[in-house]
Formats: structure tokens, C-alpha cells, sequence
């Protein structure tokens, strides 16, 4: 099943993003198991949350993942909305 997890980040936190955007891209790549992800961006083009599409077996796989993203442990995110997602188009 996939798996979306929307992330916001909390307000003025974007130095938290930045100081663990390393140890993220390193979960994203060593989980195996993230087809697609990417920041939202303000109006002025600064990163200010996440998109993450999940390729997983269930719901309990995307809540693990989720709670150990470098950027979740580091406090980043306002919050976290996890939904199943069917891919219709693309």
C-alpha cells in the first residue's frame, strides 16, 4: 500500500531543517521503502514542510518510519498527517 505523510514544519524552524536534512536523506535512502518525497515551499521559495510517498505493507510501517525521521526526532514538524493513498495518475 502507499502511504502519504504530510509534514508541516513549525513556524521559524527552518534551521532545524537545515541541520538535519543529511541525516533525513540518509533514512529516505537506507529505508527503502520511499518512491517519491519532497519539501513543501512558502511564497518565497524556502522549505517549510515535507511530502513523503510510502511503499509499505501497513499503516503500522509508515507511523515507524515516520517517528524515526531524523526531522520528527529533531521536533521539527507541527504536524504529521498519515493517510493511505492510491496512486491513479503518473
Amino acid at each position: 500500500m502507499r502511504v502519504a505523510l504530510i509534514c508541516i514544519d513549525k513556524p521559524e524552524h527552518l534551521h532545524i531543517r537545515q541541520e538535519n536534512r543529511p541525516a533525513h536523506l540518509d533514512h529516505i535512502q537506507s529505508s527503502g521503502i520511499v518512491e517519491m518525497a519532497g519539501p513543501f515551499l512558502t511564497e518565497s521559495g524556502e522549505m517549510a514542510g515535507s511530502l513523503v510517498i510510502l511503499n509499505v505493507e501497513t499503516l503500522a510501517q509508515a507511523r515507524d518510519w515516520a517517528a524515526n525521521d531524523p526531522y520528527a526526532k529533531a521536533g521539527l514538524f507541527q504536524s504529521v498527517d498519515i493517510r493511505e493513498w492510491k496512486k491513479v495518475i503518473g
